[in-house]
């Protein structure tokens, strides 16, 4: 897509809103042009707010030289995405109308924001001892795996999995929210921006090098405050 043919993602925003939903009661501008951090593939996250809809819904479309993708609620639906989102630690949908940009409020969009606001303040919950326990388990798993394997090819995929696991680990422990993709490495920089370098570079390190040591002494120091690798013992479901 040809970064020419855009016009301002505001006005693209406003226009759409306009065409597609002239009698929404609310509509906000999200994502990452609003952060600053667009490039020349990022879209338009437009959520729209409507109480004549029967259920939410979810929309892909290009115009305006953007791709737009927009979600759509009544003055419910939104609550049940709130809370599905920060039971799985993820909040897509509380993050995108807290960030938001107002392009249209017809006096509905303060309460949804503080809503918002209120749930990402607060936190995911925090994991029990026994989810701990389990997660030490699986990431134990995998770290064997990956020292074991003498396989390049799939070690790289385990290391992969190893960082997910990983840094999953570190961020519910410390009741942060935690992302996928790209979401990781800014839930973590989010988190500790100190720690986010030292988490990229072990595994830049072993992606380029093949040198796994700098990940196993990561994860070796992520799981030691909690007793370390776990799988003598272990059971699940018995």
């Amino acid at each position: 897509m040809g970064k020419i043919n855009r016009i301002e993602p505001g006005k693209a925003a406003e226009l759409f809103t306009l065409n597609h939903y002239p009698n929404c009661h609310g509509a906000l501008l999200a994502g990452s042009v609003v952060r600053g951090e667009a490039t020349e593939t990022s879209d338009l996250d437009i959520v729209i707010f409507d109480s004549n809809l029967k259920s939410a819904y979810r929309e892909s479309v290009v115009e305006y030289g953007w791709n737009i993708e927009v979600f759509v609620h009544n003055l419910t639906s939104y609550k049940d995405f709130f809370k599905s989102d920060c039971e799985r630690a993820r909040p897509s949908l509380p993050k995108m109308v807290s960030e938001g940009i107002v392009i249209k409020d017809c006096g509905i969009l303060d309460l949804i924001k503080h809503e918002a606001n209120e749930l990402l303040d607060k936190g995911p919950e925090e994991w029990s001892a026994a989810t701990i326990k389990v997660k030490r388990y699986f990431i134990t798993d995998a770290l064997d795996d990956f020292i074991g394997c003498t396989n390049r090819a799939e070690e790289i995929f385990i290391a992969n999995t190893l960082a997910e696991l990983a840094s999953e680990f570190v961020l519910r422990t410390n009741r942060q929210w935690i992302g996928t993709s790209k979401w990781i490495v800014r839930s973590l920089r989010n988190f500790d921006e100190k720690f986010a370098g030292h988490f990229v570079e072990a595994f830049a390190i072993f992606y380029k090098t093949a040198d796994k040591n700098k990940v196993i002494e990561l994860v070796d120091e992520i799981l030691q405050p909690f007793g370390g690798r776990l799988f003598q013992g272990f059971s699940l479901g018995k």
